[in-house]
């Protein structure tokens, strides 16, 4: 069963969004702005949303000429980009006793200035800090962080530009291991600042077998990035996951919500200065912004579908109850993404001094997920998203964006949805009430523990 990797969404204005599904024309909604900000017009944004669903249902007959048979899903990774991490050491002067007090202090200064600039110069190329004697002397280490769906999109663009800062050790976590190693040689990625593994997150007994072969290898782990998703925007009927769970919701949530669970201690376990758990958010989950509010909207509903397996056997295959619909549904599995987040922080992050945050990158509009898209849409989106919505996000920015929320010191705030503005300035969004609600996320939280088998 093939896995269909799709991007997140795209971005206006303050930071250019816009709606990255459709029900009709999967990646029609892209081509209209939409603000992460929240909506102050409610009215106006029904209104919008009205106009844009009929947009839709106008391209239906064109759709029809150029697509001889169904879109198929899309793929998706995702990416982002770092700052750099520096750290000072404080050097004391050593001080002579008695004897020859002038010269012994001028032999002293000098040693600690040659030492001075030898530390500083090593800290500012590698981060990580362990302990290594009584005496309180610091070895410096690379950070080992673990993304998934890196073979591809985002995901590879995150993992390349953190391999190239030479202060990371990525661990690719993919279903096609060869595609993997092709696609990081192919991106120019050093050999010693990588590394790929088996994740199947269809399968979990797959994410546990991940969990046992990283600890297996012995390195600490200091970043979890969640970033892998499936989209099926087209589907007129549902897929399932090995585990029977509707593909996904069971790849963007439940998958990701064991393997997050299973190496939580190694995170708590980790000496790195700053540990992160990272779930990549998407704009569509959101219904505070336009992209938020164009049909199918994100609906959680009071999680029926959820209590009932996701299996179609006795129950619906959504979340909310509903009948299946293949873009809803990502939304939905989103909007999981980021209560998970939340819910992650408010039982952890106090305990553990972990970092719990979700993001959304912006727009990708030249992501191969819009590769099986008409030739007229290919044509003329990214063109749209940089002269007229001004929204235009590439891959290689749009990873840089992601590996700054693993490495930068400055976005170290735990609980937070980031996003990005049209001058590339990171800044904390506000997630809409769904997506923030702390019942529904511990109502989702105590679901998800007993279909994954951990309650």
């Amino acid at each position: 069963m093939s896995h269909k990797k799709y991007g997140h969404g795209c971005n206006p204005k303050e930071e250019p969004s816009l709606a990255d599904s459709a029900p009709s024309w999967p990646g029609f909604y892209h081509l209209i702005p939409s603000n992460p900000a929240p909506l102050q017009n409610p009215a106006a944004a029904a209104a919008a949303a009205a106009t844009i669903g009929s947009m839709n249902s106008s391209t239906m007959a064109l759709q029809a000429s150029f697509l001889p048979s169904a879109l198929s899903a899309h793929k998706e990774g995702k990416a982002n980009g770092g700052a750099k991490d520096s750290a000072f050491l404080g050097v004391s002067l050593s001080e002579s006793i008695k004897s020859d007090f002038s010269s012994s202090v001028l032999r002293s200064h000098k040693r600690n200035h040659l030492s001075a600039g030898i530390r500083a110069q090593t800290a500012t190329t590698t981060p990580g800090v362990k302990s290594s004697s009584p005496e309180g002397k610091k070895t410096l280490r690379k950070g080992n962080v673990i993304v998934t769906g890196a073979s591809s999109g985002l995901g590879l663009a995150t993992a390349k530009a953190l391999a190239e800062m030479g202060r990371w050790n990525v661990i690719m976590a993919c279903r096609d291991f060869l595609k993997a190693e092709k696609a990081a040689k192919s991106a120019g990625m050093a050999k010693e600042n990588y590394q790929v593994m088996h994740l199947d997150l269809a399968s979990l007994d797959s994410v546990r077998q991940f969990a046992r072969n990283f600890r297996q290898s012995g390195l600490p782990l200091d970043v979890l990035v969640c970033n892998a998703a499936v989209y099926f925007p087209t589907a007129k009927e549902p897929t399932y996951t090995a585990d029977g769970f509707e593909m996904s919701v069971g790849v963007n949530h439940l998958g990701h919500f064991l393997l997050a669970r299973e190496l939580l201690e190694d995170l708590k376990a980790s000496d790195y200065p700053s540990r992160r758990l990272i779930i990549v958010g998407s704009i569509t989950g959101n219904t505070n912004t336009l992209a938020g509010n164009i049909p199918p909207k994100a609906n959680l509903g009071d999680l029926r579908g959820l209590a009932g397996g996701l299996n179609g056997l006795g129950s619906s295959t959504m979340i909310d109850g509903g009948e299946f619909d293949g873009a809803k549904a990502y939304k939905d599995s989103k909007v999981c993404n980021m209560l998970t987040m939340q819910e992650f922080h408010r039982r952890y992050h106090e305990e553990t001094g972990v970092t719990f945050a979700s993001l959304y990158p912006g727009c990708i509009a030249t992501t191969g997920l819009f590769r099986e898209h008409v030739a007229l849409f290919r044509l003329l989106f990214p063109p749209f998203q940089k002269y007229i919505t001004k929204g235009f996000v590439s891959e290689e920015e749009a990873g840089k964006r992601l590996a700054q929320v693993v490495s930068n010191p400055s976005l170290t705030k735990s609980g937070v949805y980031w996003s990005w503005n049209n001058n590339s300035a990171s800044f904390e969004n506000q997630l809409s009430e769904e997506a923030s609600d702390p019942e529904k996320a511990q109502r989702l939280w105590q679901l998800s523990e007993k279909l994954v088998g951990l309650a």
